[in-house]
């Protein structure tokens, strides 16, 4: 689902493409905006980007951000056979 164009080393990651399944999809969309309602209770790296990209951007291109980076978070964790582990957030000096 999630794509990957790289040219002159630096990679540009691509949004998921609608060729693939529809429910899967829908599932993560839905997902990521569960997670975009309890957004102020997390302490991760994951919750202080989607905080960042919500004050730049509309909360349904978020949604579909948040969806993909689930999309290649869940293909790490498969591929590798490994677990998520989240990163707690660096407090800004």
């Amino acid at each position: 689902m999630p794509r990957q164009y790289s040219t002159g080393g630096k990679p540009t990651l691509l949004g998921i493409s609608k060729r693939g399944d529809k429910h899967l999809r829908r599932l993560l969309v839905q997902g990521a905006r569960v997670i975009m309602l309890r957004i102020q209770t997390r302490a991760d790296v994951l919750g202080e980007w989607v905080r960042d990209m919500l004050c730049r951007r509309h909360s349904n291109v978020v949604a579909c951000a948040l969806a993909n980076k689930m999309a290649r978070i869940a293909w790490a964790i498969l591929a590798k056979g490994t677990h998520y582990q989240s990163r707690p957030a660096v407090a800004a000096v």
